[in-house]
C-alpha cells in the first residue's frame, strides 16, 4: 500500500468511528427490596429518553388495571415452560408459585435499534444476563445500613412482620453479592446517589471500547 493509500485509509477509517457511534448495551439495577431501585430505574428513563425500560413476561393472570406489553408480557405457563426449553429467556425465576422472565427477543431487538435496554432484575437474574450481555453494565443500589433498610421497610406499612423479616434476610444475602458488580452507589441520600448512577450511564456510553470499529478489508 503506498503512502497516499494508508493516508487515505486512515482518513476513511476515522470518519467511519465517528459516524459508527458506539456498540449499545443492556444495564441492569439490582439491590434489596426497600434500597430504592425503581426511583433510579424512573430517573434514569426520564433523563435518558432513548434508554428502553426491559418489561418482564409472567405466567401470573393480568390484574384488572395492568396493560399487556406495558406492565408485563402475560403468558400461560405451558407457554412460558416452552420457551423456558427453547432458550428463549436471558434470565427467569419462579416466585410464590408463579414464573417471571426477562424475554431475549425484547433486549436483542432494542439493542439492534441501537437503544440501551435497562433491566432491574435480582442477583440471579443478573448472573445470567451477564452470561450472555458479557459487555452489559451492571449497578447495584445499597442501602446505608441494615437500620436504615429496616426502617424504610416498616415505613411502607404494606408488609407483615414475617415479610419484613424474611426481606431483611434476603437483603443480607443479596448485599453479600454486591462485588459481582461492576458499580455499588449507597442510596443514603436520593438526589447524590441519582446523580452518581446518571454518571455511570453518561460515562458508559463515552467508552472508547464501545465505539464500533470498521471491519478489516472494509
Amino acid at each position: 500500500m503506498s503512502e497516499s493509500e494508508s493516508r487515505s485509509k486512515t482518513s476513511s477509517d476515522a470518519d467511519a468511528i465517528l459516524t459508527a457511534g458506539y456498540r449499545h448495551f443492556v444495564i441492569v439495577i439490582s439491590g434489596p427490596s426497600g434500597a430504592g431501585k425503581s426511583s433510579f430505574v424512573h430517573e434514569l428513563l426520564r433523563l435518558h429518553p432513548d434508554l428502553v425500560y426491559s418489561v418482564s413476561a409472567t405466567s401470573r393472570p393480568r390484574r384488572e388495571h395492568e396493560v399487556e406489553g406495558a406492565d408485563y408480557f402475560f403468558l400461560e405457563r405451558d407457554d412460558f415452560r416452552a420457551r423456558i426449553e427453547r432458550g428463549e429467556f436471558a434470565e427467569w425465576a419462579e416466585v410464590h408459585g408463579e414464573l417471571y422472565g426477562t424475554l431475549r427477543a425484547q433486549i436483542d431487538q432494542a439493542l439492534a435499534a441501537r437503544r440501551n435496554v435497562l433491566l432491574d432484575i435480582d442477583v440471579q437474574g443478573g448472573r445470567a444476563v451477564r452470561r450472555i450481555y458479557a459487555d452489559g453494565v451492571f449497578l447495584f443500589i445499597l442501602p446505608p445500613s441494615l437500620a436504615r433498610l429496616e426502617e424504610r421497610l416498616r415505613g411502607r406499612g404494606t408488609d407483615s412482620e414475617e415479610r419484613i423479616r424474611l426481606r431483611l434476610e434476603n437483603a443480607r444475602r443479596e448485599i453479600a453479592l454486591a462485588h459481582e458488580y461492576d458499580y455499588a452507589v449507597v442510596n443514603d441520600e436520593w438526589d447524590a446517589a441519582a446523580r452518581k448512577v446518571d454518571a455511570i450511564l453518561t460515562a458508559e456510553t463515552c467508552r472508547a471500547s464501545r465505539l464500533i470499529r470498521p471491519r478489516a478489508g472494509a
